[in-house]
This record gives C-alpha cells, sequence and structure tokens, in this order.
C-alpha cells in the first residue's frame, strides 16, 4: 500500500491527519517544542502516527529554526579503535541520546587531513558542539577552527589553554596504586613505567608523582633503582621486571604503569619461578577489560573512568558554560582483585636468581 504523501514521502500533514491532531501540534511534539501543555497520550499518538507512516523531522528545517543540528561531533584519533579508550565514544554517545541528539564521531587515525576535513564538515553541518578526543592522555595542538563552536578536549589538555580539558587523575592513581601496596606492608615497591618522564606525557609524570608521594607520606625513602622508565608494552614489562628481580635487593611488589605492563611482569615472574601474588604482589592501572580480569590470578588495578568522562564531555557542551582552559580531572577508582597479598603472609623472599 502506499503511503500518504509525495513520492518523497509522508508530510507533517500525513502524521496530523493520522494522529487526529493539527499540524502545529504535530510540529510542537516531534521538535520537544511544545512544553508540558501535551498530554502523554497525544504525544504517544503523534509518535506512533511518525513511525507508522515513516516520517522524518527535516534535520535543516532544524538547523534554520534553531541554528543547530541536532548533532554533537566527536573527532578522535585513535579512540575507536583502542581496546579499551572506545568507552569513552560510550559514554559520549549515551549522554547526547539521552539529550535527544546524535553523536557523529570521526577516528582519524591521527591522519591531519581527514581530522581537518572531518571537522570542516561537521561545523557545515551545524552541529551543536564537538568532543576532540585523545586514546591516551597527553598534551594537544587543538586546532583553531573548534572557536567556532563549544568544544572539549577529552582524555587530553588544550596546549593553549583556551578550550576546557577532561582528563583522569594521573597523580591521584598513581598514590591510590602505591598505597594499596604499602597498606598490604610492602616497603620495596618497584614502579615500572609506562614511558620516560622526560617526554612530559601527563600520564608518565602523574603516575611517578602519585608514586613517589605515597611513599614520602608511609616514611619510605624513594629509590631511583626500584624505577624503571618501561614503554607501556607486554614485552617493556617483562623486560624490566627481569631486571628489577634479579638484582641485589629485588622488590616485593610492583605497580606497573599500565595493564599491558603487568601481563609481562607476570610472564617475567613465572620464568623465574615467582608466583603473584604468593611471591611478589601486583597493581596494574587501566582495568583493560580484555586482559585484567583474565589475568591468573585476576589483576588488581586502577580503572580510567572513560565512560564517565565521555558523559562528562558532552555535559559540558550542552551547558555551554565551561570554564576555559580549565582542566577537570576524574578520579580513577582501583578496581580488586586477587594480585595483592599482605607481606606478613608471604613466604621467605626470594630474590629470583634462581
Amino acid at each position: 500500500m502506499t503511503r500518504p504523501g509525495t513520492r518523497h514521502g509522508p508530510t507533517m500533514h500525513d502524521v496530523a491527519a493520522a494522529a487526529g491532531v493539527s499540524q502545529a501540534t504535530v510540529s510542537l511534539v516531534l521538535n520537544d517544542a511544545g512544553g508540558g501543555r501535551f498530554s502523554e497520550d497525544t504525544r504517544q499518538r503523534v509518535h506512533e502516527a511518525a513511525r507508522h507512516l515513516g516520517y522524518r523531522t527535516n534535520a535543516h528545517a532544524k538547523v534554520l529554526r534553531d541554528g543547530v543540528a541536532g548533532m554533537i561531533g566527536f573527532v578522535g584519533d585513535h579512540v575507536a579503535t583502542a581496546p579499551f579508550a572506545g568507552k569513552i565514544i560510550e559514554g559520549a554517545q549515551a549522554r547526547a541520546w539521552e539529550a535527544g541528539m546524535l553523536l557523529l564521531t570521526v577516528n582519524t587515525g591521527g591522519d591531519q587531513r581527514l581530522e581537518e576535513a572531518s571537522l570542516e564538515a561537521m561545523l557545515s553541518h551545524k552541529v551543536a558542539g564537538v568532543v576532540y578526543a585523545s586514546m591516551y592522555h597527553q598534551v594537544v595542538d587543538v586546532p583553531d577552527v573548534l572557536g567556532e563552536v563549544p568544544a572539549v578536549v577529552l582524555n587530553a589538555r588544550d596546549r593553549s589553554g583556551t578550550f576546557p580539558s577532561i582528563a583522569p587523575s594521573e597523580g591521584l592513581g598513581g598514590y591510590t596504586a602505591t598505597r594499596r601496596l604499602i597498606d598490604a606492608g610492602h616497603r620495596r615497591i618497584g614502579f615500572i613505567n609506562i614511558g620516560d618522564v622526560e617526554e612530559g606525557l601527563p600520564a608518565v609524570v602523574g603516575r611517578l608523582e602519585g608514586y613517589r608521594r605515597a611513599l614520602a607520606e608511609a616514611g619510605v625513602d624513594y629509590d631511583d633503582d626500584l624505577h624503571r622508565p618501561g614503554d607501556g608494552h607486554e614485552d617493556g614489562g617483562y623486560r624490566n621486571t627481569l631486571a628489577l628481580m634479579t638484582g641485589p635487593k629485588p622488590p616485593t611488589a610492583l605497580f606497573c604503569g599500565n595493564d599491558r605492563t603487568a601481563w609481562g611482569a607476570y610472564q617475567a615472574l613465572a620464568s623465574l619461578g615467582l608466583s603473584v601474588p604468593d611471591d611478589v604482589s601486583v597493581v596494574g592501572f587501566d582495568n583493560q577489560e580484555s586482559l585484567a580480569p583474565y589475568l591468573r590470578p585476576g589483576l588488581t588495578t586502577l580503572k580510567l573512568p572513560f565512560v564517565d568522562m565521555g558523559r562528562r564531555a558532552v555535559e559540558l557542551i550542552l551547558a555551554g558554560n565551561a570554564t576555559p582552559g580549565h582542566t577537570e580531572l576524574f578520579e580513577c577508582p582501583l578496581i580488586e582483585r586477587h594480585s595483592v597479598a599482605h607481606l606478613q603472609h608471604l613466604p621467605t623472599q626470594r630474590t629470583g636468581t634462581a
């Protein structure tokens, strides 16, 4: 059966006739502009008629009326393809949907030309704002063109200090991880970071700062021999753990800068005949869901609050009152599993040289 309307599809007049209301009522209901003047029954009749007829609101008309489309742009480097950073998109998309908007997402893969083209397309479609996201916490140069719309930098910090930013609290995370091991009685705690501090990455600098602060608070002197720069990969975790555990005074616990590093540490400890946590306790960082729960034993780690961060970025755009240059830090909660044991329950510490 041919639906009412022209060959281009049903019209608002057709929806009004099917719902038994005026065309003005249809317009107000479908554009959420009627406030509380319509009953729930009227709203349901209008929406059911629109669904039955296959009627779609005119996005172009909305732009002409409101000045913005019902979309928020999301541009990320490798966010959509990272094993856990995609949670950022999940949170942002859910919050946009709650506001009756869609999230227009582009994963650039670090291609600057694609990023430029994507931003131009989003702005030409009059998006309500843009979330500019990074796969990992770093300082970024935000394109000047984003000054034309509300924009928020996500999982990174704006170098110019022009745009508001949302990032994990790396220092607090490093402190929490180290404090967990201290509270379990450990004092010789090795730290395998995810990079060289001199590179200046906030995650690297912050996690080391938290580690040192927790040690100082517990009256434990920082020992540079127990800190390894690392590289954030399994192989780096393996090599650095071997170096720490075969030294003259091996640690009784390891804080690994991410879960992949911890995975490598597990393998190195096993190769030395040491077990987690009976011989060495381990804490990770990230809570990579495809990895941390499935190590044996399950890895105690810090969770990057990506879903909450994504939601907050969209909330700031919707509110339109974010403070330029302000960085809002999110706490990384500790996820307890079974990789930490109290020091007094450990057997006599082996050197790991066997």
